[in-house]
């Protein structure tokens, strides 16, 4: 079953993944509750990075990668714990999900 956004249904595949990305930020609340999470500025921080990421690399990096980018971007924080606090299922797989973003590659990306 897909998921209803602005009145259609938008395919997903495995996982729950988007097959196509969508990039309007009225998803995000949506697809974050289907995971049970309330979005906080930290949470649109790592949305709104993988988005860049996906639309530079056509896909978004694995989780080692993603701590390594996000402590260049911001070395304010311990970004491998605190990404398991914003995403506890999997952040690299579930931060891209409600991100509105098709499945990464592989373990999760480049």
């Amino acid at each position: 079953m897909g998921v209803m956004y602005n009145g259609e249904e938008l395919e997903t595949g495995e996982e729950d993944f988007l097959l196509e990305p969508v990039y309007d930020d009225e998803i995000c609340p949506i697809l974050a509750e289907k995971e049970n999470i309330t979005l906080t500025e930290d949470h649109w921080f790592v949305i709104r990075w993988l988005r860049d990421q996906y639309k530079a690399e056509g896909q978004t990096p694995n989780f080692r990668n993603m701590i390594k980018a996000l402590e260049e971007e911001d070395s304010s924080k311990d970004w491998k714990s605190h990404l398991y606090k914003l995403f506890p299922n999997q952040p690299a797989r579930q931060a891209v999900r409600i991100a509105g973003l098709p499945k990464p590659y592989g373990k999760g990306g480049y």
